[in-house]
């Protein structure tokens, strides 16, 4: 049996094998390693950014050179060139759309290039430049036409610049720390401005051509959002069948940028709009309706990429339908609410509204009755001073109480039968005592009206007159003798 010692040698000893076999795999991939950076290298140095060929080469591709060819052609043979009967997606004209679509966006990539090489380049004459004229193609005008002068008095800007800028172009150009530039570097950057500017004519021919097509490729959608759009939209999309396949919520995003603010506010910045938002209509459109408006028109957008894709329409009539529908919706969004009708008075009723009456109704009115007296308070008389109860005419007033002329208050107080039904009442009900003269009797009487009253027991004498107290109970009364017959 081996012992731990022994079993710690082996594992030394496969060790040491693994060991020697090693090299050998690292002397080959250090090999392989080796050309690799030798590769990469030689790549380094054949991309020598000083060489505006090895930046900017889609001019020399054969697929620019084809495209290119194919819609000069197209430019000078005009619109009759289409294949009545052939399916949009066999048809010549409708492939070479989608391939001039591709190629714009290549087109606007490659003179983005260029305009970073022309910066590069021209900095050390007019660092101050690439601040005051941002568009690539602007910006490459203006440094062909500077070159290497550097008194700006004697170049003449007019039409490539706005007034204003050129102000403050030449203002600048007096004070800048440039130098000018040597000879093989301006012509390096005088070259890259005419390839710039030959990019730029190039795009244009190829949006003309595909502008000029989308009438009769997609009649209905150039309608409504226009050509130019239109192609941007098919050629984002991958094709006018891809377009009718597609959602309208996604035809609304199809060129859309995400946007970085930095932090600010996101209330102003339309960050769900993409190619709809360079429509005429959207572009009208106030700013608070834009969104709506973009909804919209991305639904009917699809809608007539759809009837576009089956050839359903080739006059572009329903085109024009939607487009009207689009205008009287904006239209109906911008109209005030409706006023608010005033509300008329009901009419006046001639005959008095018939009330409850009776006993009841008459009581309540009698308890509420405005009396005399509150009347003629109530109520003053032209030119003649009131009274009052502070004098001055301080305090209440009593209007026409007491104007008789004696100063004194004068009020006829006419009968009243609530005042008179209440007394009746109270004197019905008995108080006092019964009347008798005995131990017992008081002249003290509880009333709940006044409380403790002094009564005189003897008031009631007279009423003891008559009945059984008269004759049989009577203190004066005496016997009588019936004499018989």
């Amino acid at each position: 049996m081996a012992t731990l010692a022994d079993s710690f040698l082996a594992d030394l000893d496969e060790l040491s094998d693994n060991e020697a076999e090693i090299p050998e795999d690292n002397e080959v991939d250090a090999a392989d390693m080796e050309e690799d950076i030798d590769g990469d290298l030689a790549d380094l140095e054949n991309l020598n950014y000083d060489d505006l060929d090895s930046v900017s080469k889609l001019q020399k591709t054969q697929r620019y050179i084809d495209i290119m060819q194919k819609v000069e052609e197209a430019l000078q043979k005009g619109t009759e060139v289409s294949i009545q009967g052939v399916d949009l997606e066999d048809d010549p004209e409708y492939q070479l759309i989608v391939e001039c679509n591709a190629l714009s966006v290549d087109i606007e990539n490659e003179i983005v290039i260029i305009h970073n090489f022309i910066r590069d380049k021209y900095r050390l004459k007019f660092p101050e430049l690439e601040s005051l004229v941002h568009h690539p193609i602007d910006y490459a005008r203006v440094v062909k036409k500077i070159g290497n002068e550097m008194d700006l008095t004697l170049v003449d800007l007019e039409g490539l610049l706005p007034s204003a800028i050129i102000m403050v172009v030449s203002v600048t150009a007096s004070t800048t720390t440039g130098k000018p530039l040597p000879e093989d570097v301006l012509s390096k950057t005088i070259e890259a401005c005419d390839r710039a500017l030959a990019l730029d004519s190039a795009k244009k021919k190829v949006l003309d051509f595909v502008e000029s097509r989308m009438g009769y490729i997609a009649p209905n959608l150039s309608t409504i959002v226009g050509s130019a759009v239109a192609a941007k939209l098919m050629g984002t999309a991958g094709g006018l069948v891809a377009l009718a396949k597609m959602p309208a919520c996604n035809v609304q995003l199809l060129g859309a940028k995400k946007k970085n603010l930095a932090g600010f506010s996101t209330a102003t910045s339309q960050f769900r709009i993409g190619y709809i938002e360079q429509t005429e209509i959207f572009q009208t459109t106030p700013p608070p309706l834009r969104m709506r408006a973009c909804r919209l028109l991305a639904a009917k957008s699809t809608l007539a990429a759809r009837v576009d894709s089956i050839r359903g329409d080739p006059s572009g009539k329903t085109g024009r339908l939607f487009k009207d529908e689009i205008h009287k919706k904006i239209e109906k969004w911008q109209e005030p609410p409706p006023a608010k009708q005033p509300k008329p008075l009901p009419v006046p009723d001639s005959e008095p509204k018939k009330k409850r009456g009776g006993r009841r109704l008459r009581k309540m009115k009698e308890r509420y009755a405005v009396t005399d007296m509150r009347k003629l308070a109530n109520r003053m008389q032209f030119g003649v001073p009131e009274e009052s109860s502070l004098g001055d005419g301080l305090g209440e007033g009593y209007g026409m109480l007491g104007q008789a002329g004696s100063g004194k208050l004068r009020v006829s107080v006419g009968p009243s039968k609530l005042a008179a039904k209440v007394a009746k009442r109270f004197k019905e009900k008995n108080y006092g005592s019964s009347g008798a003269t005995s131990g017992l009797t008081s002249s003290l009487a509880f009333t709940p009206v006044q409380g403790i009253e002094l009564t005189n027991p003897q008031a009631h004498a007279h009423h003891l007159g008559s009945g059984t107290q008269s004759t049989y109970f009577s203190e004066t009364g005496t016997f009588s003798k019936i004499k018989r017959t």
